[in-house]
C-alpha cells in the first residue's frame, strides 16, 4: 500500500514538473491547459479528462480536453456546457466542492445526455480556485463498468489544487497579452482620430483592429440612430470577402437578435445559434453566414451610441467564453476615444465660430470706419482745401495754419486707412487672395518674392486666415529678422491650401515667446489646420501652414 502511494506521489510530481516546464518556457496557453487535462487523465487512468472555465452564470467552457485513445477529444476546446442539471460541472459550480456521479442511466439534463452519448459511466469533478474565487473545474470520466476508485475525488482535488498556480500564471500571461494587443490597437485608432482621418477610415479601422485582436472571422461597427435603426459604419472580414450590406447600410431594430438586445439592455449579448433568432438584423446575420455572434455596446455620453459585433463564420464551435469581457473592455475604450473626438470636434467648431464672429466684427468695424469717420474726414479735408483757396493773399499766416491743419488731417486719414486695412482688408473681400497678397508685398519693408498659385476664390475663413498668416510673418521679418528677402508661397495641396513664408534672417523665433504667431496658431487650429515653425539661429525663419478646404470640424464623427 505504501509503495502504491509512493508511486502515486512520484507520478503526480512528474506530472506537475511537466506542466511547470511548459509554463516556465512560456508555452502557449492552449498547450499548457491541454497538458493539465492530459496529465490529470493519465494520472487517474481514465478515458476522458476535461479542463473547463466557468462564466458568471455557471456555463462551463472547455479550454483543455484529452482522450485516452489518442484521438481528438469528442468535446473539443470551445465547447460550452450549459448550467443546471445533474453534471459534475453543474454540481461543482453549485457546491464549490468536488462532485461525483456513478451511473447516468436516470440522470436528467443535457450534461447527462452528453455523458451517455460518450458511453461514460462514472465521472468526478474538482473545483479550481484562483485568488480565492471559483475559476473552473477539472473533471475526469470513465467508461468502465466499475466506478472510479473512491479516492479519485480527493486525488483529483489535490492535483487541481497543485496545478492552480500554473493555470493562474498562464491566465495572467494571456490577460497581459490581450491587454497589450488591445491597448496597441486602441492607440492606433486614437492616432487616426487625432490625425483628422475621415470617419469612414476610422470606423473601418476600428472593426479591423477588433477583428484581428480577437481572432474572429468577422467584425462590424454600427451606430444606433434615433429612428429605431442601426447604420453600418465599418466592416471587416478575415477573408476580405465583401459583405451583403455595405457601409452606410441600415438595419431596422426589433426582434430577437444581438443588435437589438445590446440596444435594449446596454449590455453585451451572445447568440450561438440562429434557430430562434428573428428580425431584420437576424436576417442580415444569416445572409452574412454568421454562426456564433457576440455584440457589445459603445457608450458615448451615457447613452448607447453604437455596437460592435464579432462573429465566427467558418468555425463550428462557439466564440470563446471570454469574448464578451474582452469585447466590452475594448468597446469601452473605443467609446472614450469617440467621446473625446466628438468633444474635440465640438471644441474646434466652437473655436471656428468664435473666429468667424470676430472676423464679422472686424468687417463691420472696417465698414463703419470707411463709411463713417473716414468719409467725414475726407469731406473735411475737401472743405479745408476749399477754404484755402478762399484765403486772401494778405492773410499769409492764416494760409500757413490751414496748410498745417490739412497736412495733419491727411496724416490722420492715412493712419485711419491703415488701421482699417489691418482690421479687415477690403482688398481681400473685393478681389481675393491674389490682389491681397500683392498689396501686402508692396507695403512690406523687406523685398518679397511672391508666388500665389491659387486660382479663383477660396472659402472666406481660409482667405482671411491666409492673409493674416502672411501679414504677421512679413511684419515679424521686418521687425526682428533683419532679413534681405522673404519668400511667400500660397498653393493648393490636395484638399488643403498650403502657405509657406520663409526669410533669410537671424532666426530664433519661438512660438512659446508669446508673439503674434500664437494668435495665428489658434486661428489656424480653429479651422482644423496646422502651423509649424522652423527658426534655428542663423538659418532664417520658416512658417508653414496647412488649412483644410472642407468644414473646420473634421473628422466630424457621425452623431
Amino acid at each position: 500500500m505504501a509503495t502504491r502511494a509512493s508511486e502515486r506521489i512520484a507520478q503526480e510530481r512528474a506530472a506537475l514538473r511537466r506542466v511547470a516546464t511548459l509554463v516556465g518556457r512560456a508555452a502557449p496557453s492552449e498547450e499548457v491547459l491541454a497538458a493539465v487535462a492530459a496529465e490529470a487523465g493519465r494520472l487517474l487512468d481514465v478515458d476522458f479528462a476535461v479542463l473547463s472555465r466557468y462564466d458568471a452564470d455557471g456555463t462551463a467552457t472547455i479550454i483543455g480536453a484529452w482522450a485516452d485513445t489518442g484521438a481528438p477529444s469528442p468535446l473539443p476546446d470551445g465547447t460550452r456546457l450549459a448550467p443546471g442539471g445533474m453534471s459534475v460541472h453543474a454540481l461543482v459550480f453549485r457546491t464549490r466542492r468536488t462532485a461525483r456521479i456513478d451511473g447516468y442511466d436516470s440522470v436528467p439534463g443535457r450534461g447527462a445526455d452528453t455523458a451517455r452519448d460518450l458511453g461514460v459511466r462514472s465521472a468526478v469533478g474538482a473545483p479550481i480556485s484562483l485568488e480565492g474565487r471559483l475559476w473552473g473545474v477539472l473533471s475526469v470520466a470513465s467508461r468502465c463498468e466499475e466506478p472510479l476508485p473512491m479516492d479519485a475525488g480527493s486525488e483529483l482535488a489535490g492535483f487541481a489544487e497543485l496545478v492552480a498556480p500554473a493555470i493562474a500564471t498562464t491566465q495572467v500571461r494571456v490577460a497581459l497579452g490581450h491587454y497589450a494587443q488591445e491597448r496597441a490597437a486602441l492607440h492606433r485608432v486614437a492616432t487616426l482620430v487625432a490625425g483628422a482621418t475621415s470617419p469612414e477610415h476610422v470606423f473601418g479601422t476600428v472593426a479591423a483592429e477588433i477583428g484581428q485582436v480577437l481572432a474572429v472571422d468577422f467584425a462590424v461597427m454600427g451606430r444606433y440612430d434615433p429612428d429605431g435603426a442601426a447604420t453600418i459604419l465599418g466592416t471587416w472580414t478575415r477573408s476580405a470577402v465583401a459583405v451583403p450590406s455595405p457601409v452606410d447600410g441600415r438595419v431596422k431594430l426589433g426582434g430577437q437578435n444581438v443588435t437589438t438586445q445590446v440596444y435594449e439592455t446596454g449590455r453585451p449579448a451572445r447568440l450561438d445559434s440562429y434557430a430562434d433568432a428573428f428580425g431584420a438584423a437576424a436576417d442580415v446575420g444569416r445572409a452574412w453566414g454568421l454562426r456564433s455572434i457576440v455584440g457589445a455596446p459603445i457608450g458615448v455620453e451615457g447613452r448607447p451610441w453604437g455596437v460592435v459585433i464579432v462573429a465566427y463564420t467558418t468555425h463550428e464551435e462557439p466564440l470563446p467564453a471570454d469574448i464578451e469581457a474582452r469585447l466590452a473592455g475594448f468597446t469601452e475604450l473605443v467609446g472614450i476615444v469617440l467621446a473625446n473626438a466628438k468633444a474635440q470636434a465640438a471644441l474646434t467648431a466652437s473655436r471656428a465660430r468664435i473666429v468667424a464672429a470676430a472676423d464679422t466684427a472686424r468687417r463691420r468695424i472696417e465698414r463703419d470706419l470707411h463709411d463713417g469717420a473716414q468719409q467725414r474726414l475726407v469731406t473735411l479735408a475737401l472743405q479745408l482745401r476749399a477754404a484755402q483757396t478762399a484765403v486772401p493773399p494778405a492773410a499769409e499766416e492764416l494760409a500757413d495754419e490751414l496748410e498745417h491743419v490739412t497736412i495733419e488731417l491727411s496724416g490722420v486719414l492715412a493712419e485711419l486707412r491703415e488701421m482699417a486695412r489691418g482690421i479687415h482688408p477690403s482688398v481681400l473681400a473685393d478681389g481675393g487672395l491674389r490682389p491681397a497678397m500683392a498689396a501686402l508685398a508692396s507695403r512690406s519693408a523687406v523685398p518679397v518674392h511672391l508666388e500665389v498659385r491659387v486660382l479663383g476664390r477660396l472659402p472666406e475663413q481660409i482667405e482671411v486666415a491666409t492673409y493674416y498668416v502672411v501679414a504677421e510673418a512679413l511684419t515679424n521679418a521686418a521687425k526682428h529678422a533683419q532679413a534681405s528677402v522673404v519668400h511667400v508661397q500660397v498653393e493648393p495641396a490636395g484638399d488643403d491650401v498650403r502657405i509657406c513664408v520663409r526669410d533669410d534672417g537671424l532666426g530664433g523665433a519661438d512660438l512659446a515667446a508669446g508673439s503674434g504667431l500664437v494668435g495665428l496658431k489658434d486661428r489656424v487650429e480653429a479651422l482644423g489646420g496646422r502651423l509649424s515653425l522652423r527658426s534655428a539661429l542663423g538659418t532664417g525663419t520658416a512658417v508653414e501652414v496647412t488649412l483644410p478646404l472642407d468644414e473646420p470640424s473634421r473628422p466630424g464623427l457621425p452623431r
